[in-house]
């Protein structure tokens, strides 16, 4: 119960690494809230874990590249719960992995809309609060494509590279206003993303060639996501800014 009393809000926390970073902080006390575009399943989620000991689960509708439903959100949550302590922003997405001339630029503009821009409205609602009420964390999902790009999601590639360096510049700037950045990095892991990464389906064969690439022999979990998120969040990293987490069993050694 390290995280027992702490707010955290969590964007895409209806699937995938958002689900199970909400159950683990839930898990270990804090009081969770899920955003997510896809009601049915945020419903669900929040259901399950209203149902289990620990902390507390609330959902809303969001589709985080509206920048006033994400202000009214936060405005909500903050008059609701008094605070925000922790944002993680998970949601994201990705094209097919392709050839980097077959990319249409209406998938370019959407991949930056959900992985670029969305920190951008979060930052703009949630920083005035952390500075009026003495700081906050975020920790940003980023990718090991932002590290170690691989051919076939130029674009998307340069999303977590931005993603990347908005985290280190946003540490250096809000640090005086005791708001810690960090970012995790995680390896292909199986969720609603899996065979656009792959380029296609989720064969056995696909899965061995890339897992074949990662030096640990298997890709990542949620359970990997949710440990490294619910330690920078916790107070035994609160000396941490700036960082960036490779969570990707050594691929991008």
């Amino acid at each position: 119960m390290r995280l027992e009393g702490l707010r955290v809000l969590i964007t895409g926390a209806a699937s995938g690494f958002g689900e199970a970073m909400a159950r683990r902080f839930a898990a270990e006390g804090a009081n969770v809230v899920l955003l997510d575009i896809c009601k049915p399943a945020l419903d669900e989620v929040e259901r399950s874990i209203g149902g289990t000991r620990g902390g507390t689960a609330t959902g809303f509708e969001c589709d985080v590249t509206d920048s006033e439903r994400v202000h009214e959100v936060i405005a909500t949550c903050l008059d609701e719960q008094g605070g925000i302590d922790v944002v993680v922003n998970n949601a994201g997405w990705s094209y097919r992995n392709q050839p980097l001339l077959d990319v249409d630029e209406a998938s370019l503009r959407k991949v930056y809309e959900i992985n670029v821009f969305a920190i951008y409205h979060m930052t703009r609602a949630i920083v005035p609060h952390w500075r009026q009420s003495g700081g906050g964390t975020m920790i940003n999902i980023s990718s090991t494509a932002g590290i170690r790009p691989r051919p076939g999601l130029v674009w998307y590639n340069s999303t977590k590279g931005a993603v990347n360096s908005l985290t280190q510049s946003l540490a250096a700037e809000l640090a005086s206003d005791n708001i810690r950045v960090c970012a995790i990095a995680p390896v292909l892991g199986r969720t609603g993303l899996t065979e656009a990464f792959l380029g296609g389906p989720e064969t056995p064969e696909a899965l061995a060639r890339f897992v074949s690439t990662i030096p640990l022999g298997r890709m990542s979990t949620g359970d990997d996501v949710a440990s490294a998120a619910a330690f920078l969040a916790s107070p035994e990293a609160r000396f941490l800014t700036g960082i960036i987490v490779p969570v990707d069993g050594g691929r991008c050694i």
